[in-house]
């Protein structure tokens, strides 16, 4: 059963779309990506419209479809458990609730990153 709106096409439907004619599925996603921005409540939109231009642009940066997977997906990661991601916010919620507000100070471990050395064919570490 296909849909009269273009984000709830069934997946299937995209793989072959995407196979078949590559130059239309680009154009439908696009279509789907601000379809679902237009219908955001007015206050996310241009919030949306920014994060869709980071994920383009990691798109364009990766070398495959994979890499390109992968930048985002630690862009995710990096907005739920990096310094000032989501996890940071609940933490200060919680401290709020607790009476203990105020933003934590990164552990040593955030503020210098450990470096490692390797030592290089034909030379001893």
């Amino acid at each position: 059963m296909k849909s009269t709106k273009i984000a709830e096409r069934e997946f299937d439907e995209w793989v072959e779309l995407a196979k078949q004619d590559p130059s239309t599925f680009e154009q439908l996603r696009l279509a789907a990506i601000n379809e679902v921005i237009d219908s955001a409540p007015a206050g996310q939109r241009e919030r949306l419209t920014r994060l869709q231009w980071r994920i383009d642009q990691e798109r364009r940066l990766a070398r495959t479809p994979m890499n390109a997977c992968i930048r985002i997906s630690r862009m995710m990661w990096d907005n739920l458990v990096g310094r000032g991601g989501l996890s940071d916010r609940f933490s200060e919620l919680d401290g709020l609730l607790r009476g203990t507000a105020g933003p934590q100070a990164p552990s040593t471990e955030e503020r210098s990153p450990r470096v490692l050395d390797f030592a290089r064919p034909g030379r001893s570490a």
